[in-house]
């Protein structure tokens, strides 16, 4: 079994052969765990109203853009587009406002969505316990929340403002989701803001920590590379391609139960090689903008379309995806659940 000491050695090696006898290992137990299959899912934008000051998101309140919040019509029309894609799992994701995206907003949103899809996820800001329950009865099956570095003094500096400061609180996310039933959680780092290999480490243990306390929820771990946002452009952290590939690998090493999530932050090449090693779920078809899916002949109240939170590398539609991972030989899964309890 290897120890924190061992992942530093790997993270730390700049040798070639290494990192192919890891993929080689991760690739044997990804197939032995999820055999060809490779989940796909896309993300559905809410809103971009934010009340936190995360000095390197697209989304934060003291930037000066259009803010925009779907309202149920929109969100049944974006539902409408996204759902002709043929994705089935689906991620509703907003700015980190309680004021203007309160819990009851998010359960509509949630019973819209369930009209058009078997999987139903959230990425917002944090809720209590009850809300989470309230949300799952709802139809929310699961959550994603990223602790975005487990390094508190970075923390600080990178959080001046807005509920998100609260580190503590935040860290205990995924253990109020799970006590709220949501049987889904996705955890992780937003690589580039701090030593990625200290965050690593500290996103392993709080995972091992919920597996624990939690054995029968359905992990998975995230690992998005921070790109350009307005006016944060800090290189201190980056991580490379060599880099990313050694987490997914080392990762799949010590979780070969966990799912291992790569968005379309990524590039299309990236992500077609990442498969092979140790990526169970992609995005596909994703747009990172409010109102981002809504095809020409659907009517709406006004242009809902906004600025995104972030670039998309990978821009290919759901129907290309799945064809680039049929022609590698895997299997494309668009509903790997389906809930039977009404």
């Amino acid at each position: 079994m290897l120890d924190d000491t061992d992942i530093l050695k790997i993270f730390n090696s700049a040798d070639p052969a290494l990192l192919e006898q890891l993929a080689q290992e991760a690739r044997i137990l990804t197939k032995q765990y999820f055999g060809r299959a490779v989940s796909l899912y896309a993300p559905l934008y809410l809103s971009n109203h934010c009340a936190n000051q995360c000095v390197y998101c697209g989304f934060q309140a003291r930037l000066d853009l259009p803010r925009r919040k779907l309202d149920a019509q929109e969100i049944d029309a974006e539902c409408q587009a996204l759902a002709r894609t043929g994705i089935q799992n689906i991620l509703l994701l907003t700015g980190e406002s309680r004021k203007h995206t309160p819990p009851e907003y998010l359960e509509t949103a949630i019973k819209i969505a369930k009209k058009y899809f078997a999987g139903i996820a959230l990425e917002v800001y944090p809720l209590e316990t009850e809300e989470y329950a309230r949300l799952n009865a709802a139809g929310c099956d699961g959550i994603t929340v990223f602790q975005e570095t487990y390094d508190q003094e970075r923390y600080k500096i990178l959080h001046p403002a807005g509920k998100k400061k609260d580190y503590a609180y935040r860290y205990q996310t995924p253990r109020r989701a799970a006590l709220g039933g949501m049987r889904q959680i996705t955890l992780g780092v937003l690589l580039g803001l701090a030593d990625w290999r200290q965050d690593i480490l500290a996103l392993y243990a709080h995972l091992r920590s919920l597996e624990k306390e939690f054995p029968g929820v359905d992990y998975t771990l995230s690992f998005p590379r921070l790109r350009e946002a307005y006016a944060y452009k800090e290189k201190n952290y980056l991580v490379s391609d060599t880099d990313l590939a050694k987490i997914i690998c080392a990762t799949r090493l010590l979780f070969p139960r966990a799912g291992l999530n790569l968005s379309t932050r990524e590039s299309a090449a990236f992500r077609d090689r990442a498969v092979h090693f140790g990526v169970t779920k992609i995005s596909a078809g994703s747009s990172t903008a409010v109102g981002g899916y809504i095809a020409p002949d659907i009517e709406v109240s006004h242009n809902v379309h906004s600025a995104p939170q972030f670039a998309v590398n990978d821009e290919r539609s759901v129907a290309a995806v799945k064809a680039m991972l049929e022609r590698q030989g895997f299997d494309p899964v668009f509903t790997d659940w389906r809930c039977l309890v009404k």
